[in-house]
């Protein structure tokens, strides 16, 4: 274990920052786990049968204040070679005329979301590489597979970084009673002085009684679902499905500033996996 000076924790601080859950404990999978689904990126293209490009906001522009146009099959923003993903994020102006969608934004990116019905419980290891120019905001999270509300539906986000924040990585819960809006989010965060030049395992260890995460073995967070409240409290009992994306600016990511002469950045994906053990949850 890596214990950092104090005061290069402290300077990593920022004002968004809320510690209630943190958790510094090992992360590991469970010895009875399968492996019930994986991409290795290992192709040329992305796997049209395991993810699906999101985009519904584009004309009217994504949540919490940010500046991108998230494409959809266009190589600048979102290419597979060489085993790895590859989500760029870049500082320009579309043609509305081949981008009908195109709200006006001046930043392109890309976002995908796994295919299919999701998962309820498992062990999750995402290997990646961050971009850490300021307003970027790449993260790797999940919602439900179903959702009709958020935050009521909960939300996992296994890692987030902002570039005005290099190698500070958030791990956070969001439900209806804990959530960014009352302040009261379950969150922790943990310095990686490598997440953006080395390639890190973020990972999820999601139980029906308790949710871990965690980057290379050792945990940032961990919640207990033992707080009354029910569905407001823990949501997390319905399948989730697997989020990556590399936004640009925002309320969070944007507070100082985006560095266009730093674009394009990437964030780069060696491989998704998700392990389920018996009956989905741990044994």
């Amino acid at each position: 274990m890596i214990t950092w000076p104090l005061a290069l924790l402290l300077s990593a601080q920022s004002a968004f920052t809320v510690t209630n859950s943190a958790y510094g404990g090992p992360v590991e999978r469970p010895a009875n786990a399968r492996l019930v689904w994986s991409d290795e990126f290992d192709g040329t293209a992305l796997n049209a049968a395991k993810w699906k490009f999101e985009t519904a906001r584009n004309k009217d522009g994504w949540w919490n204040g940010e500046r991108q146009y998230y494409s959809a099959g266009r190589d600048r923003n979102l290419h597979v070679a060489g085993g790895l993903l590859t989500i760029e994020a870049r500082h320009e102006r579309l043609d509305s005329t081949h981008y009908p969608d195109w709200g006006g934004q001046d930043y392109t990116s890309a976002r995908i979301s796994s295919k299919g019905p999701g998962w309820t419980y498992g062990f999750y290891e995402v290997r990646a590489k961050l971009p850490c120019a300021r307003g970027m905001w790449p993260a790797i999270w999940m919602l439900p597979a179903n959702m009709t509300q958020w935050p009521d539906d909960g939300e996992i986000d296994i890692m987030e970084q902002v570039g005005a924040e290099p190698n500070l990585v958030y791990a956070t819960l969001h439900t209806a009673l804990f959530n960014h809006i009352r302040k009261t989010q379950r969150s922790a965060q943990r310095l990686v002085p490598t997440s953006c030049s080395e390639f890190h395992v973020y990972q999820l260890d999601w139980q029906a009684d308790s949710i871990t995460i965690g980057v290379d073995g050792r945990g940032i967070l961990q919640v207990l679902n033992n707080v009354p409240g029910g569905k407001g409290a823990w949501p997390f009992n319905t399948p989730f499905s697997i989020i990556l994306n590399l936004a640009v600016g925002g309320d969070w990511a944007g507070a100082k500033g985006i560095d266009d002469g730093a674009m394009p950045q990437q964030m780069d994906v060696d491989y998704v996996r998700v392990w389920q053990s018996p009956g989905g949850e741990r044994g």
